[in-house]
């Protein structure tokens, strides 16, 4: 496994981890990088930027491979 692809498996991680807690958070009310690591602290504001910089990155990975794929007819 090559490291673009293990980065590619973190960023997808992270945003379903992402899309996980918005779930929670649309469903119950519920913030779970809050209950776990503090309202809006240090710790959860580094998670927030993260799982944010690896939605941008997953986008950006998902618009090369259309791009490879349109031009080898995947």
């Amino acid at each position: 496994m090559n490291l673009m692809n293990v980065f590619k498996w973190t960023t997808y991680t992270l945003v379903l981890i992402g899309a996980l807690n918005w779930g929670l958070i649309g469903a119950f009310d519920f913030d779970l990088v809050g209950f776990l690591f503090g309202e809006m602290s240090i710790a959860s504001r580094i998670i927030y930027s993260i799982v944010g910089l690896s939605a941008v990155g997953y986008f950006m990975f998902s618009v090369k491979e259309n791009i490879e794929c349109s031009h080898y007819n995947c």
